[in-house]
């Protein structure tokens, strides 16, 4: 035996699911086929096997595999062919998955699929078909396609219009006619063609025409010349096929008369009002001025008014409304004195009755007499209007002829003659128009007022009448007229006898006979077609002729290959005849009846009937009896002898003898006929009902009528006794009469009646009569009701009085609810009476409510008003009441869909509201509402995620509901569903598991039960404890309900610690652990390692496991390692210990030897596939290689990131099998599924940026297996697919070779696909732009891309015509000796492109085209180098400096094509700036466009202007212009978002990024207005809208390069502060609307995530701009946030690893470490003495500490451990007053322009104290200074003005003269400098008084002088001094003494001179290093060469007492002056 045959027998023993998606594909194959074969031998439908399989398709059709694919399709046909309708709950899924995968197959493949839809089709699944068709037509590959298409066609054409509903067909229809396949539009144009037979040309036309382009309009009028006939299904629902036997039984009991089944199929004429949708003309008329038009005085403009009217009237289906008070205005006008005002109000009326018909009904009747009235009206134009109108009103149905017999009345007496005649045409047209039960009804009316007319004066009116009459008569013949024509004399009779035959001859018949052989026709047609399978195409002329073929001998027993109910099932029989019965007797006289009654009765009898003597009548009635008895033949006689009985003796038969044998005689003929017709029963049951009255003849009476229900059923008996019993003045008929109706209700049940009726009557006569007896007698008939149709009629009686519902209760008690166990006594004889009610427990009626569901109703539901939301709601709860509660489905999709929006309200109430109308609805409906609310529960069932206790219990109690209507097992698929959900909640889970244990505690047995088995599994393991408790719960009951062993054969699809659990539970139920190892695939090794593990864990071995999985996670990310094991499988929870990548015994040599190099891309042959397949087994782990491959894209996507995750960890490895990995990679490329491309593409990157960082360089083997795939799949046909390959591919440019790379993008240039090589030619734009030097000894390959410019596609020539302009700016004219040969339409192009790219390159100064190339070449010529033939490394490193570009460039490129801004003029938008911001701020997004123009020019022109005035004057306007645009965002956004375009978003972030380009700008933005703008853009970046919209992916790209911009160039300390305000919660209310489906929490954490992410940016450069920062500020917006969270919430998120709280503590971190203990001098705006001390306090505690720890730095003062110590030798008060500041301040310039090392900073940081405080005397300070001292500090301050009015700054000045030391500290004037020393309320009062504050601000050079410094002295340090450093382990500044500042030159002296001390004297400890970074007495200036001398200077310095400045103070100095500039602090 085979090693196939062998996994193919082991196979069989496996579940079914198992082997369907076994990986095996012989296995697959072979379970497909047994499972057709098992499929094809179910006979039941009820098979339990049918719901078994059903779920097992959806993957099974989708294979891979062909072969496989083909089977299960097989497979699928025979199970459709076995299935009931309950199947259809498969069909969505089934048909979905049909759609994607099996379309675009082989031709038999799309065959069976064709089948399949058909089939489901059969089944009744129609709305999952025509859903499944929508998302076919809409594939992009059109072979997909044309097979819908056919499928749609091949539907119609056999089930019809019935089954198939045109109306979604038309509405796919449009779409397809401008597809650019021809093959499309040909099988369209066939589909509109079958259309046109089904539901005629004309609706067609109207509705598709005004969509189609002329050139098609002229195709299909060519080609509907050719559709003649109509159409006739000739396939049926397999209900109705189940139903056929029982009709041939029928048919062959009947041998004559014309067959039902053709009757029945007899195309009715489709109404086009039926299929377009109604259209609301209340609105748009409101707009018009309708209402101050039609009162206007002059006639014109009241025609004008009613003209609008009119126009929008005209549309084909108004929808309903209010239009009482326009009826009343148009009456008012039709009687206008201007006769075309009348004409157009009697016009708009015709089209008003036209588009509303039935809902028009009240309004003409209103109308009506005005319009007839107005027939006098002679002139033609208001004649013909007139007519028209009156035609419409009552074609279309607001009129009928019983609703205009009075008007009718009067109109016939009007004075007027015209009025008379004009009214009974109108009648005349009207009858004409009616249908034969109307006019039989109606008549009587009628013939009375034409007889009267014939009279008339006036020829026309008697015409008129003559007319009117013959209308009658050839409707129902002359019988009505019989009587009337008596009254005629001989002329008049002969004139109507002449109009009534000259229209009743010949031409009728001939027209049946042509209707019967067209119809005949028909059907041949459509039999012989059923036997080939047509294709929508072949309706067209030129593929096959429309015309059907002749009919065929064996037409007849055509049957469907689909079918399963054998071969007689699908046939076109001899379908069975019916008979059009008339009810209605027509009159016949005595004379007549006699002579039809020939010598069937004898004449002797008949002779005595007509006796007056009661015994001669009583004897002849008995011998009449006798002989009726003896009759053979009964059937052809029973209505002759009835209507004898009825004339004699007649139903006036005074006689209560010979009254009751007329009766017995008539129940004899009745019961003994085999078919007793309506007819004789409508003949008799006048004269019955009133026998039943009397006492005497009552039984006789209520025998008779019982006869009559088993002959022709009784609910035909009770429709006729209602009306007679109503209107008859004896109340004993009444009363009577419901007493027999209650023994025949008990008799025959409910099933044939029409309860709604009887209901009705009952309450409406009945119960309101005066009478007791009738009153007592209806109780009774309602109790006798509730004993079959239970409690639910008390909902129908709940209006009646309280007095008889108490009666009405007593009698259900009496008569209790009995339900099916009910058998009817009696059977009704006719075989073809309608079952009217279902009877047992749905019996009740249900009411149609379709017509109350308006579009006004629909469109309150979705008002933005939440009260016009709640009134609808409302509604639609007092709709339901109004129906008793009992609705039928019919039309109330529209309503759930408007309801389903309700659940997603803003407001909650109303969502609780909508969920209780659910409830109703679902309780109303029934059974009914899982189809028609098509999947609604799914979304009921998310309110659970609410956090509201009241919402959820609102939705258990819809569920409730909704069990009650439908069966759980219905529920289940939606509650699963649900329970994997995420977003459901803890609570919502626990809710929903106890109503599930609830429901399945009351239950037996319930199989389905065990698809909950998985969620529950799952919930065990949740981390809330509530809700593992409560699935734990309901898991006992679904092993109580499922039965244990259902449970274990279900373990397959749970993995993981859930699978422990369940095998843990289900032990007690005795499932042994080999149960458990059968729902794995793995082998017996790992088998046991898994049972050892699901054992007990307390033995070593489970100890080293454990210990082991906790080393494996440690690689990974430990926040996610306990989510990560929750979704390990068992299986590799068993093998995680191992490495995953093994590369022992690697031979990647070997494998790239056969590696063929070729440029060109081939798709991975099947050798190749299952060559990788062995290498990833061989050298991945079992799990990695299982899942990668896997054919599911899902475990595939696990794959990759189990690789992404470990790649940190596996850099070696992976490069040792990189080739397999990048093989892999081109497989997936191959595939189309995008999940896994874009997975695939987001591990990429990261992998080459491993590769770039290990230093590997991709061979040339692994080049050629990846590239050519990658170039090749640029094209591909997702825009964010292409954008990241384009971004890969510049990565691997910049990583491999540009050179090396080249050719490869240069064959991508060769593909068939445009968009590849619209890709390449862009990337060949960028090699040039930024690799011209690597590939310059390849431009000749250049003609490649010049030979695209020829191409017909647009983008190919603009993406060709871009790059060329691209190399024209590098190579000048150098470029056309590359291009080869070029036509002169090329040359051309290209010549014009060219000086179009020069012209820009002029605009933006980058010079001239080839020039930096051509000095380039001098610069290398002249020392030495040939620059003509660069390559390799060389040229790389040289093209590096000089061609590198910002990255941002090309990110911006986008925008700049899409808005081309140019300079506006004055005429065409706004004039200057503030005109622009005013249309910016107050226009719509389009016009606020233009103002954005004029913004951006000036802004060019100011920023080209640097020298000018115009950007100061924009600076001052640059918040208000950042304040206009950011207010502007959400509207451009939101305007786009409802379908407009996204130019106005793409102007506006433009402008922002123009704005945000130029620091100067940037800073001049208020905080305030960047809080609002940052907000903004992130939630826009956040919004899932966005990459939906026009040109989405552009715009995100634009939003994250302006965020980057503002971050690198607006006030980085406003920055810093709004980005941590904003990692509070956001504000509900600044979220875009409408909501995402998210909760609030989750949204704000992805928006934390966001602003995490741009501090982490800013923090990142924190060192280089630590001095552009206030410090203060940033540290009091920490202060706040940490004060807000307090030290309990601190915990709980550190615990819970919060971002945005490790965010705070990491700028806080960086902070402390850049600035050590002199952080804590910027506590200015800190309340560091509040009780308890601030939280922010404590962290920088810890941060010191910590840093100290890590020799990152030292305490400044000895001992201070506390913040008190650095005021404890202060004492005055926290905040020093100002002039104490400024003292302290000058002292320490002072000192530092007593060093020679640091003079120039010390005058420079001296002037800026005179400039900022121009009234302070700074020499008044230096009285006991020298002379010397004080010229020299004259002197530099006269220089560093120069210097600054040069635009010079400290670092380009060169270093001054050392100054004299001649200041001597001992003076008493310098005293209050000291800290010790300060007298600040003394100070105060005498600085006061000279010093006035005025506002300045500290210049932004300020802090860059200082990093300028540090700068040029970095670059002095001695090779020494860095060794030192580097041996002492420091890096940067990070361990620089306490109290010495990073960035100022002193400090990094003060440094080295703590260095040399330590060398020098050879103690390195550091508690020995300088304290100071500054000596405190400046006349000790010290050298950097003397330490001795240094360290003898700070001794003296503390033994003198005077403290020196604690750098604490000296580093919040620009804080504090900010404060004094601010004017908080006063001199």
């Amino acid at each position: 035996m085979s090693e196939d045959e062998k996994l193919l027998k082991e196979a069989k023993k496996l579940p079914w699911d198992e082997r369907l998606t076994h990986k095996n594909w012989k296995v697959r194959n072979d379970a497909n086929i047994d499972l057709a074969a098992v499929c094809d031998s179910i006979t039941d439908p009820k098979d339990p096997r049918i719901r078994e399989f059903g779920p097992f398709f959806r993957k099974a059709v989708a294979d891979a595999n062909a072969p496989v694919q083909d089977k299960a399709l097989d497979a699928l046909i025979c199970y459709l062919k076995a299935a009931d309708a309950d199947a259809g709950r498969y069909a969505k899924e089934v048909c979905d998955a049909i759609v994607a995968k099996c379309l675009t197959g082989r031709p038999k493949t799309v065959e069976k699929a064709q089948m399949i839809f058909l089939l489901w089709i059969e089944l009744e699944a129609v709305e999952a078909f025509l859903d499944a068709m929508e998302k076919a037509i809409k594939n992009k590959v059109a072979k997909a396609v044309v097979p819908a298409i056919d499928v749609m066609f091949q539907a119609l054409s056999e089930f019809g219009i019935k089954i198939i509903p045109p109306k979604r067909i038309l509405k796919m229809l449009p779409e397809l006619f401008d597809h650019q396949d021809q093959n499309v539009r040909a099988s369209s144009k066939g589909l509109t063609l079958e259309l046109c037979r089904w539901i005629g040309k004309d609706p067609v036309k109207s509705i598709l025409f005004d969509k189609m382009r002329d050139t098609m309009k002229k195709e299909l009028e060519a080609e509907l010349v050719n559709v003649t006939g109509t159409a006739k299904p000739t396939r049926k629902i397999r209900s109705e096929q189940d139903k056929e036997p029982e009709q041939e039984a029928v048919s062959e009991a009947v041998a004559s008369g014309p067959s039902e089944e053709s009757a029945a199929d007899i195309p009715q004429e489709v109404d086009e009002y039926d299929l377009v949708d109604p259209v609301d003309i209340l609105t748009p008329l409101e707009k018009t001025g309708f209402w101050d038009g039609v009162k206007a005085a002059k006639w014109s403009e009241r025609k004008e008014a009613v003209a609008e009217l009119t126009k929008l009237a005209s549309t084909k289906k108004i929808a309903p409304g209010d239009f009482a008070e326009i009826c009343r205005t148009l009456k008012k006008l039709i009687t206008d004195v201007n006769i075309a005002v009348a004409v157009e109000a009697i016009q708009a009326i015709g089209n008003l009755a036209r588009g509303l018909r039935t809902h028009f009904s009240g309004s003409s009747r209103f109308l009506l007499p005005a319009l007839l009235e107005k027939l006098k009206e002679k002139k033609p134009t208001s004649m013909d209007a007139l007519t028209q109108t009156l035609q419409a009103m009552h074609k279309s149905g607001c009129l009928s002829l019983a609703d205009i017999v009075e008007d009718v009345k009067t109109a016939t007496k009007n004075k007027v003659p015209l009025v008379r005649s004009l009214t009974l045409n109108w009648v005349t047209f009207c009858i004409e128009t009616s249908n034969k039960a109307v006019i039989l009804k109606a008549h009587k009316e009628y013939v009375p007022i034409c007889m009267e007319s014939l009279n008339d004066g006036t020829p026309d009116v008697r015409d008129a009448a003559f007319s009117a009459l013959a209308a009658v008569a050839k409707s129902v013949g002359m019988r009505p007229l019989e009587k009337s024509l008596e009254k005629l004399d001989d002329v008049r009779r002969k004139k109507l006898s002449e109009m009534i035959g000259g229209s009743d001859g010949g031409p009728p018949a001939a027209l049946t006979s042509g209707a019967v052989s067209s119809s005949g026709g028909i059907v041949s047609s459509t039999q012989g077609g059923s036997l080939i399978k047509r294709s929508a195409a072949s309706m067209l002329s030129g593929k096959k002729p429309v015309q059907a073929a002749p009919p065929s001998k064996k037409g007849t027993s055509a049957k469907s290959g689909t079918s399963k109910k054998g071969d007689g099932t699908m046939q076109l029989k001899a379908s069975k005849p019916v008979v059009v019965e008339e009810v209605e007797p027509a009159e016949m006289s005595l004379e007549e009846i006699e002579s039809k009654l020939g010598s069937l009765i004898q004449t002797e009898t008949i002779a005595q009937l007509k006796s007056a003597e009661w015994k001669e009548r009583l004897e002849a009635i008995n011998s009449f009896k006798e002989q009726v008895e003896a009759l053979q033949q009964l059937d052809p006689s029973v209505e002759i002898l009835v209507r004898l009985l009825c004339a004699l003796p007649g139903w006036s038969e005074k006689n209560v003898k010979v009254q009751q044998q007329v009766i017995e005689v008539i129940t004899h003929i009745a019961s003994t006929a085999s078919k007793y017709p309506k007819k004789c029963v409508v003949l008799c049951i006048q004269g019955v009902s009133e026998r039943v009255a009397d006492i005497k003849t009552r039984a006789q009476a209520m025998k008779c009528l019982t006869t009559f229900c088993e002959a022709v059923g009784p609910g035909f008996i009770f429709e006729r006794l209602y009306k007679i019993m109503k209107e008859h003045k004896n109340p004993k008929v009444l009363s009577e009469g419901i007493l027999w109706m209650v023994t025949a209700v008990d008799d025959f049940g409910v099933s044939l009646l029409k309860l709604k009726d009887l209901i009705d009557f009952c309450k409406d006569t009945g119960l309101q009569s005066s009478a007791a007896a009738t009153r007592n007698a209806t109780i009774k008939l309602i109790g006798t009701l509730h004993k079959f149709v239970g409690p639910d009629i008390k909902g129908f009686l709940s209006d009646v009085k309280p007095a008889l519902i108490s009666a009405l209760d007593a009698e259900y008690e009496k008569n209790p609810f009995e339900g099916a166990s009910v058998v009817p006594k009696k059977t009704v004889k006719s075989s073809d009476t309608p079952s009217l009610s279902s009877g047992g427990l749905d019996s009740l009626p249900r009411e149609d409510i379709s017509g109350k569901i308006t579009p006004g109703l629909l469109k309150g539901l979705e008002s933005s008003d939440w009260k016009a939301r709640l009134e609808s709601i409302e509604t639609v709860n007092k709709i339901l009441e109004e129906a008793n509660k009992r609705i039928q489905p019919t039309g109330t999709g529209e309503l759930f869909g408007a309801l389903r929006g309700r659940l997603y309200d803003s407001n909650k109430n109303l969502i609780m509201a909508t969920l209780s109308t659910f409830g109703g609805v679902a309780s109303a409906m029934g059974p009914a509402v899982e189809k028609s609310s098509k999947g609604i529960l799914l979304d009921i069932l998310k309110c659970l995620g609410d956090n509201k206790k009241h919402m959820r219990e609102c939705t258990l109690n819809t569920l409730d509901s909704w069990l009650a209507a439908v069966h759980l097992d219905k529920m289940v698929p939606y509650i699963t569903t649900a329970l994997t959900d995420a977003k459901l909640g803890a609570e919502g889970r626990k809710d929903l598991f106890d109503w599930l244990s609830k429901q399945l505690t009351g239950m037996k047995e319930f199989p389905d039960a065990v698809h909950l088995l998985k969620p529950v599994a799952s919930a065990m393991t949740d981390k809330s404890a509530d809700v593992r408790k409560a699935a734990e719960a309901c898991f006992g009951e679904l092993v109580r309900v499922c039965g244990q062993e259902t449970v274990s054969k279900n373990l397959k699809d749970i993995q993981g610690p859930a699978l422990a659990i369940v095998v843990e539970r289900l032990r007690p139920y005795g499932v042994l652990q080999e149960t458990f190892d059968l729902g794995r695939t793995t082998s017996t090794g790992t088998t046991s390692k898994m049972g050892s593990k699901i054992g007990k864990s307390t033995g070593p071995a489970d100890r080293t496991s454990r210990h082991g999985n906790r080393a494996g996670a440690s690689r990974v990310n430990p926040a996610r390692s306990s989510r990560q094991e929750t979704l390990m499988s068992v299986q590799d929870i068993s093998i995680q210990s191992q490495a995953l990548i093994n590369v022992k015994d690697s031979n990647k040599g070997d494998r790239e030897r056969i590696v063929v190099r070729r440029f060109k891309f081939e798709e991975p042959r099947l050798e190749q596939i299952q060559d990788l397949e062995t290498d990833l087994m061989k050298y991945f782990r079992e799990d990695l290689h299982r899942r990668l491959l896997s054919t599911d894209f899902k475990k595939q996507v696990d794959g990759i990131e189990m690789l992404q995750k470990a790649l940190p960890s596996i850099g070696k490895e992976l490069i040792e099998v990189l080739d397999i990995v990048l093989r892999w990679f081109v497989l997936r490329f191959c595939e189309s599924n995008t999940s896994c491309l874009l997975k695939v593409l987001e591990f990429l990157p990261e992998l080459f940026e491993m590769l770039r960082n290990e230093g590997y360089m991709m061979t040339e083997a692994e080049a050629a297996i990846f590239l050519p795939c990658l170039v090749e799949k640029s094209g591909h046909n997702i825009e964010k697919v292409r954008e990241k390959m384009r971004e890969l591919t510049k990565q691997i440019i910049q990583s491999y070779s540009a050179a090396k790379t080249f050719p490869y993008i240069l064959e991508g240039l060769r593909s068939r696909s445009n968009r590849t090589r619209i890709e390449c030619a862009d990337l060949v734009g960028y090699l040039l732009d930024n690799h011209e030097a690597e590939i310059g000894g390849q431009l000749k390959s250049l003609q490649v891309v010049a030979s695209l410019t020829a191409e017909r596609d647009g983008e190919t020539r603009k993406a060709a015509l871009n790059t060329l302009a691209t190399g024209y700016k590098i190579l000048g004219d150098d470029i056309w000796k590359y291009l080869g040969k070029l036509t002169d339409a090329q040359r051309s192009m290209l010549d014009d492109r060219f000086k179009w790219k020069a012209r820009e390159m002029d605009k933006r100064r980058e010079g001239k085209p080839g020039e930096a190339r051509a000095a380039l070449r001098r610069s290398v010529r002249d020392s030495g180098t040939d620059l003509a033939e660069p390559s390799g490394e060389v040229s790389r490193s040289l093209a590096g400096p000089i061609l590198n570009r910002d990255i941002y460039n090309n990110t911006e490129l986008p925008m700049e094509r899409n808005v081309n801004l140019r300079p506006v003029s004055g005429t065409i938008g706004p004039s200057d700036w503030n005109e622009a911001l005013d249309i910016i701020s107050y226009d719509s997004p389009e016009q606020s466009v233009e103002g954005m123009k004029v913004v951006c020019h000036l802004l060019a022109v100011a920023t080209n202007d640097p020298e000018g005035s115009a950007m100061d004057e924009i600076v001052k306007d640059a918040d208000r212009l950042v304040s206009c645009l950011a207010n502007k965002v959400a509207k451009t956004f939101d305007f786009s978002l409802m379908g407009a375009s996204s130019r106005s978003c793409k102007y506006v972030l433009n402008t922002l990024m123009q704005t945000f380009q130029n620091k100067t700008l940037s800073h001049a933005v208020k905080e305030s207005t960047l809080d609002i703008l940052i907000t903004e853009l992130l939630l826009w970046l956040l919004d899932e809208r966005v990459p939906r919209m026009d040109d989405g992916s552009q715009l995100l790209k634009a939003l994250n390069v302006l965020m980057l911009k503002i971050l690198d160039n607006a006030d980085r300390t406003s920055s810093f502060v709004v980005l941590i305000n904003l990692l509070r919660p956001l504000d509900p209310s600044r979220w875009p609307s409408p909501a995402t489906n998210e909760s609030l929490v989750v949204r704000n954490q992805k928006f934390s995530d966001l602003v995490v992410k741009c501090l982490i940016k800013l923090t990142k450069v924190l060192q280089s701009t630590i001095y552009d920062v206030d410090l203060d500020r940033i540290l009091q917006s920490i202060h706040i946030y940490l004060q807000e969270l307090g030290m309990e919430e601190i915990r709980r998120r550190a615990g819970a690893d919060d971002k945005p709280l490790r965010m705070v503590k990491t700028v806080l971190h960086e902070l402390v470490k850049l600035r050590g203990t002199a952080i804590k001098g910027h506590l200015s705006m800190v309340p560091i003495d509040m009780q308890p001390p601030p939280i922010i306090l404590a962290y920088i505690d810890l941060n010191l500490q910590t840093l100290a720890a890590a020799r990152m730095l030292t305490p400044s003062v000895p001992g201070q451990t506390h913040w008190g110590d650095s005021a404890a030798n202060n004492p005055a008060p926290a905040t020093h007053n100002a002039d104490s500041q400024l003292k302290q301040e000058l002292a320490a310039i002072f000192k530092k322009i007593g060093d020679k090392q640091t003079c120039t900073i010390g005058l420079y940081e001296l002037y800026r104290i005179t400039q900022l405080y121009p009234k302070v005397d700074i020499f008044a300070q230096l009285q006991n200074a020298s002379e010397a001292f004080r010229t020299y500090i004259r002197d530099g301050l006269a220089q560093m003005e120069k210097n600054a009015a040069a635009g010079r700054t400290p670092s380009s000045v060169p270093m001054s003269t050392p100054p004299p030391s001649s200041l001597n500290l001992s003076s008493p004037k310098f005293g209050p400098l000291s800290p010790v020393n300060t007298n600040p309320l003394n100070e105060a009062k005498s600085v006061n008084n000279k010093v006035e504050p005025s506002h300045f601000s500290l210049p932004p050079s300020y802090g860059e002088d200082d990093r300028g410094g540090n700068t040029l002295l970095s670059r002095g340090l001695s090779s020494e001094h860095m060794e030192l450093r580097q041996q002492l382990g420091e890096q940067r500044n990070d361990r620089l003494p306490s109290g010495v500042t990073s960035g100022t030159l002193e400090a990094i002296r003060e440094r080295m001179k703590s260095i040399s001390l330590a060398t020098t004297v050879g103690n390195t400890d550091p508690s020995n290093r300088p304290l100071m970074s500054m000596n405190g007495n400046i006349s000790h200036v010290v050298s950097s060469q003397d330490p001795g001398t240094e360290h003898s200077s700070i001794e003296n310095t503390l033994q003198s007492g005077v403290l020196p400045m604690d750098e604490k103070a000296l580093s919040g100095l620009q804080a504090r002056m900010e404060r004094l500039k601010s004017g908080s602090m006063e001199f």
